[in-house]
């Protein structure tokens, strides 16, 4: 797999045309979402590189990493917009903390006991939680905007679940 990987970058770096796209946020715009590979954040809202900051990880949660770089992207690097994306069908969607170690302790998983996955057993309770946690980040720059969103990996369409 890495080889083949390796192989299409070579053939993506003899057509490479992003050169010079500077590293502000176009559109001003910062997109938290899940690692799911269903979700595609540039194609499924219009954008197109150099307009956005994507932070994926699993579940599209706000973890004290994503505040590091949204602290950055507001400050630094023209993000006055964010959206919180997690989606339907995700792996920790109504799931409890035990259940995901249960069942990463069946895998053979070891050593987790002091990981928080943040497990999801109210998916809307647990957006909503994120976006008051990003909102009461004081770190952040004055007046940024921040939605939370919901994406239906069965549809592609996004609600808005908590408005800015």
């Amino acid at each position: 797999m890495f080889d083949d990987l390796l192989t299409a970058n070579s053939e993506y770096a003899r057509t490479f045309d992003l050169r010079g796209i500077p590293p502000v946020a176009a559109r001003g715009f910062a997109l938290v979402t899940c690692m799911d590979s269903r979700i595609e954040p540039l194609t499924m809202l219009g954008l197109h590189p150099g307009d956005a900051k994507i932070l994926r990880n699993a579940g599209g949660r706000v973890t004290p990493d994503v505040i590091r770089s949204l602290i950055l992207a507001t400050r630094f690097l023209d993000v006055g917009e964010i959206a919180v994306m997690q989606h339907t069908n995700c792996a920790l969607a109504d799931q409890s903390e035990a259940g995901v170690h249960e069942r990463l302790n069946a895998s053979g998983a070891t050593g987790i006991d002091d990981v928080a996955f943040l497990a999801m057993p109210d998916p809307d309770g647990a957006l909503v939680a994120d976006v008051e946690l990003l909102r009461g980040c004081a770190q952040l720059a004055s007046g940024t905007r921040i939605e939370g969103w919901r994406y239906d990996v069965g549809t592609g369409r996004i609600d808005r679940i908590v408005r800015s």
